[in-house]
């Protein structure tokens, strides 16, 4: 790499986990990116990509944004849809100590793309490993690895209460991306998470399955 013999240097994880001698085989794997850092929190220079690859259930393939168990019933499947997406939201913000803030956005002004639902909250944010497990369909929130942690470990599945959204709503791991896919054909999630200087973005796009 071109490194002066007398330069320090790490090599971490995208969740700046340091590599080294009593972590490298659980932490490096076929498929995993690395940082070839000065230091732990040294700032990036550049945005750096990922591509993600998994073999996606066939339901994404064949029935992407069907709701037709809530059709069926005669309802508006809308509500619904918009429900799994704030469920993320009640999941992000579940430990926050202070204001939890969630907010919904309709974009409809071309000049800023196309239309949009935009899910913003507050929450603790997902690291490059969790977004891509939930990218994965029909991949369980307790069954979920992010860097080798559940990015729901110490979740405890609330008491049913009637009429209200317990943050238990996606609890196959299904509904956020059929309800993304029945409001449109992409998604675009960027996450910062607590005490990390790194934003991750994931896109999904109907196009590119």
């Amino acid at each position: 790499f071109g490194i002066p013999t007398d330069e320090n240097f790490v090599i971490t994880t995208t969740s700046r986990k340091e590599i080294t001698e009593d972590n490298f085989s659980e932490l490096v794997q076929d498929g995993v990116t690395l940082y070839l850092l000065q230091s732990v929190d040294q700032m990036l220079l550049l945005a750096t990509k990922e591509r993600i690859d998994f073999l996606p259930h066939y339901d994404t393939l064949v029935k992407s944004g069907m709701y037709e168990y809530y059709a069926s019933e005669g309802q508006n499947p809308l509500p619904f849809a918009l429900a799994e997406l704030i469920d993320n939201s009640l999941s992000a913000t579940s430990r926050n100590t202070g204001i939890r803030s969630i907010q919904i956005k309709l974009l409809f002004d071309d000049s800023q793309g196309k239309p949009a639902v935009a899910v913003i909250d507050n929450g603790r944010g997902m690291t490059s490993k969790q977004l891509n497990n939930w990218a994965v369909y029909r991949l369980s929130k307790f069954t979920r690895q992010g860097d080798f942690e559940s990015d729901h470990s110490g979740y405890v599945r609330p008491l049913p209460v009637p009429r209200s959204l317990n943050s238990d709503i996606s609890y196959f791991g299904v509904g956020g991306k059929q309800a993304v896919f029945f409001v449109g054909q992409s998604a675009r999630m960027i996450s910062k998470p607590a005490n990390s200087q790194d934003v991750h973005e994931l896109v999904l796009s109907k196009e590119d399955f």
